[in-house]
């Protein structure tokens, strides 16, 4: 870890609390508490850290918004009740198997819980599905940033013959027009055109819905100005983050998200065998480079990284520290983070999300 700097001090937090609870008590008990708990905390590998972040530090961050809605696009009702249907609708999948929900299960936190999903016909995917949950004001969408936004993203999977496998799009077209219910949602949805049931509209019916999963936390009650949202280790836990460097990819309205990154930029990555962005853009500057991750709900959507080979979270940060900061983070100081990262485990909102009647 960095060496604190003059607006930090090394305090026991168990010691304060007694000072401060017992006023002017006998000062030689509280000398000896605090030799005492220094004694253990040091044997443990660390000391407890000030938990005094700055204005400018906190500036880095920013709440959740309600929604994510595009820039002089107000939300639509009909479109995010389509969208909604349409998210955890089958018969977008060749085999009437896989939803977009099957990957990326609402109910837990946008994720699977899989190192990659099983999608069409139980095939094995190639990356890591990330989660839905504040996901539309990211920067771009999938690991490789293929796709501008959740409209655009929407579209992939569906036609993807690993994932949802439709042959093309006519073929999805063809049951959502088969269905009268689904005929009625679309023409609500998209009332000034002629043929509302087409394929973009899909997409932006999807991403109406995706740009209502927020999922607000204890962090943005703090944010706001809240102190007492945040436990004494959690506050402790952001002060060994910042000081740790983690915000310097991992900053924003959304912990991250919002920007590309190398992986290995100080220590090279231990696994090279997905190439990352340079896919896309065919620039060698892009070799294993990879969209940063939202540590929103971190702790709830394991396993980690690109190619879920990760299983833990503690190891996943540790990890963090060495390749990216050049940091041997201890044991103490990775636990620390965690506790933090905790925080930004957010609400799922239970009535947005609720199972829609299925069209017929």
């Amino acid at each position: 870890m960095q060496p604190e700097t003059s607006r930090t001090r090394l305090t026991i937090a168990g010691c304060l609390i007694s000072v401060m609870l017992g006023g002017c008590g006998d000062t030689k008990q509280t000398d000896a508490a605090v030799a005492a708990a220094r004694t253990t905390a040091t044997a443990a590998g660390t000391l407890a850290r000030s938990t005094d972040v700055t204005a400018a530090e906190l500036a880095s961050f920013a709440p959740l918004s309600p929604r994510m809605d595009m820039p002089n696009r107000a939300s639509d009702k009909a479109q995010t009740d389509l969208g909604r249907a349409l998210f955890y609708e089958n018969l977008l999948s060749d085999g009437h198997d896989v939803s977009c929900n099957s990957c990326h299960a609402l109910n837990g936190y946008g994720a699977d819980g899989r190192s990659v999903s099983l999608g069409h016909d139980g095939r094995a995917g190639t990356r890591n599905s990330p989660t839905v949950y504040n996901a539309a004001g990211h920067v771009a969408q999938f690991w490789d940033g293929r796709a501008a936004d959740v409209e655009a993203q929407a579209k992939g999977p569906i036609l993807n013959p690993i994932e949802m496998g439709m042959p093309d799009s006519s073929a999805v077209l063809a049951h959502l027009r088969d269905s009268r219910l689904y005929v009625a949602m679309f023409q609500a949805a998209f009332p000034r055109e002629r043929n509302p049931i087409n394929y973009d509209n899909v997409g932006r019916a999807i991403g109406a819905f995706e740009r209502g999963l927020v999922t607000p936390s204890s962090w943005d009650r703090f944010l706001e100005g809240d102190s007492t949202a945040l436990t004494l280790d959690e506050r402790r836990g952001l002060r060994t983050f910042l000081d740790a460097g983690c915000q310097s990819c991992h900053g924003g309205r959304y912990v991250g998200g919002d920007r590309f990154m190398k992986v290995g930029v100080v220590h090279p990555w231990f696994s090279q065998s997905d190439s990352g962005r340079v896919g896309v853009t065919h620039d060698p500057n892009d070799l294993l480079v990879f969209k940063v991750p939202s540590l929103r709900n971190v702790a709830k959507t394991g396993p980690y990284f690109h190619d879920g080979s990760v299983a833990t979270l503690t190891e996943a940060v540790r990890l963090m520290g060495h390749h990216q900061l050049g940091k041997d983070l201890s044991a103490p100081d990775v636990q620390s983070i965690v506790t933090w990262l905790e925080s930004l485990t957010g609400t799922i909102p239970s009535n947005y999300i609720a199972y829609p009647q299925k069209p017929n």
